[in-house]
């Protein structure tokens, strides 16, 4: 039996602004940023990743908090799970805080990041389908102050990527006050990674549904016609109630748009996960709409 450590990074830099963490990874192509490390240092011990370089993030006190602006809230990208999981930001934006609160077991949720969490963009992190049916924008930070705006959904779509020298600096919410709902199932009692996840949120000056489904794809997914088909059957002027044959059928839409088939016949592991979507969709709507 042999062991073997991972190789230690070269040089590590602790900038104290976002200013100048964008000029040390610009300087230094092959540097690696790191907030929390919770799936940086998991690809390391596992002898994925060799960075020669860290640029940490801890230090950058203007990351981690939050503002209002102009009806939105302006979130920044060291916001820890554990933070985001607080009443006072669940009184924000309480799918998000849900989301936070799942994210793990203590020490996780106290060391991961929302932007690392976006950055990664593992299918199973769980901030990711509230972001994305909440519609959120990144401000990203380059060298020079330059900055620009990237919509989460083209950033986890691979439709647009971080430049070098780029940073994930805040993200942009729509403070919509209105039911949200975030719920995810897993493989195991407690805490653990999402096999089906579902962030939905009511938008009643748009009259609308957003779902966004994670896990089940590299990306979270959107069922479009689901939304669409669902928000006009919504009495949004009166109770905001739905008959439970219309929540079933929302379940089964939502589940028959993100989960395909796969071919004929259908393999097993392909019903259950359809079946562990559409009850997911049908509860976060539900409880949505009771709210």
């Amino acid at each position: 039996m042999t062991t073997h450590a991972p190789q230690a990074a070269q040089s590590v830099t602790l900038p104290a602004s976002l200013e100048e963490a964008v000029a040390a990874l610009a300087a230094m192509p092959a540097a690696v940023p790191v907030a929390g490390g919770t799936d940086l240092m998991a690809a390391v011990n596992a002898g994925l990743l060799r960075p020669a370089a860290l640029v940490g993030l801890g230090r950058i006190n203007e990351i981690r908090g939050w503002q209002y602006q102009d009806g939105h809230a302006l979130l920044g990208a060291g916001l820890t799970h554990a933070r985001m999981g607080r009443p006072d930001f669940a009184a924000l934006i309480p799918a998000l805080a849900a989301a936070a609160r799942a994210a793990g077991p203590p020490q996780i949720r106290n060391a991961g990041t929302l932007g690392g969490n976006i950055a990664t963009a593992a299918p199973t992190g769980d901030a990711l389908p509230v972001l994305a049916a909440l519609e959120a924008v990144l401000l990203i930070v380059g060298p020079g102050g330059s900055g620009r705006e990237i919509p989460v959904s083209h950033l986890l779509a691979g439709r647009e990527m971080l430049r070098p020298g780029e940073l994930i600096g805040f993200v942009r919410v729509p403070l919509l006050h209105a039911p949200q709902v975030f719920l995810k199932a897993t493989g195991r009692t407690g805490p653990g990674r999402a096999v089906a996840s579902v962030g939905l949120v009511l938008d009643p000056a748009r009259r609308g549904v957003r779902c966004a489904i994670g896990a089940v794809a590299p990306m979270p997914l959107r069922p479009l016609e689901a939304e669409q088909w669902v928000a006009s059957l919504i009495d949004w002027d009166g109770e905001r109630s739905l008959a439970p044959e219309a929540l079933e059928a929302f379940g089964e839409y939502v589940a028959a748009a993100c989960v395909p088939d796969q071919g004929e016949p259908v393999a097993p592991g392909v019903l259950h996960l359809r079946r562990t979507v559409a009850v997911l969709a049908r509860r976060a709507l539900g409880r949505a709409l009771t709210s």
